[in-house]
């Protein structure tokens, strides 16, 4: 339970953070405990994670501001281990150096910032950039399916609203949809228009499309690459190539009575030509 002490001052950055949020963050605390935190920071233009919706939590200890919280992600990132505790300066890892004078507001800029740099710590995961959009790309599928158990939640788990220590696939999304009813809304919305498949996450296609390899016969004409099986262009080129081979295997085989035919030929013109120049007849 909160001490008075925090209690206000939660209450009054919670005050602060709805009228100045910062940018690409969003956070408020649980209706039931002030001091269980709830935020969402979207992915910042022109790093991987742009346009990703990445949902984690803020545990508050009783004694705040002059203990820092417990700081966790949810959603799979490829930056950090989904709701492992992270060891910031900023988190209940280095208690000594928290400043009190540090707001919500404060905590999760630093989240941010330390999200978007290639800084390990305890917590953190390594991943290329692609690997990470394609996080970000499926991060509303995740927070809103609990990772594609909406439909169909795993045997042994059962779907609940309390204890969000280890957030993880399973729950069909119930904690988010929890804390976040209205961006839960959207991201169904936001499947349904780019049909996404709820049990994967994957772009189902599109049944008023043509087929990819559907095209006019003159563009398949076009494409086709001439071979010995196919018809057209391909039997052409293979009927001259076999009529080659012919007029060059008769010839192999003939080649003494070609050469013979050769030389009498010769013969016989030049005695024709001798004939011609004496006067004489052949």
């Amino acid at each position: 339970m909160a001490t008075k002490a925090a209690h206000k001052r939660l209450t009054r950055e919670y005050q602060n953070i709805q009228k100045n949020p910062p940018p690409y963050i969003v956070a408020h605390p649980s209706e039931s405990n002030i001091l269980e935190w709830h935020y969402i920071l979207t992915g910042p233009p022109d790093t991987p994670y742009e346009n990703g919706q990445y949902w984690g939590t803020l545990i508050f200890p009783p004694e705040y501001p002059f203990a820092p919280p417990a700081i966790r992600m949810h959603t799979p990132s490829g930056r950090f281990q989904p709701s492992a505790r992270l060891c910031l300066s900023i988190s209940d890892f280095h208690p000594k150096s928290f400043n009190p004078a540090w707001e919500v507001s404060t905590i999760l800029i630093g989240l941010l910032s330390f999200m978007t740099s290639e800084e390990m710590t305890t917590g953190s995961v390594s991943a290329s950039d692609s690997e990470r959009r394609l996080y970000a790309a499926r991060s509303r599928w995740w927070n809103s399916t609990g990772g594609g158990s909406y439909s169909n939640v795993s045997a042994g788990v059962t779907a609940t609203s309390k204890g969000i220590n280890n957030v993880k696939a399973g729950d069909g999304g119930l904690k988010f949809r929890t804390e976040w009813p209205e961006l839960d809304a959207e991201n169904w919305k936001w499947m349904r228009e780019n049909r996404i498949d709820i049990a994967t996450g994957n772009v189902l296609p599109d049944p008023n499309a043509p087929p990819a390899n559907q095209c006019s016969p003159e563009t398949s004409a076009l494409r086709r690459r001439p071979n010995a099986s196919g018809p057209g262009l391909g039997a052409v080129v293979e009927g001259g190539q076999a009529a080659r081979a012919v007029g060059q295997s008769w010839v192999r085989r003939h080649r003494l009575l070609v050469g013979l035919v050769i030389v009498l030929g010769y013969a016989l013109v030049s005695r024709m030509l001798r004939g011609v120049s004496t006067g004489t007849e052949f």
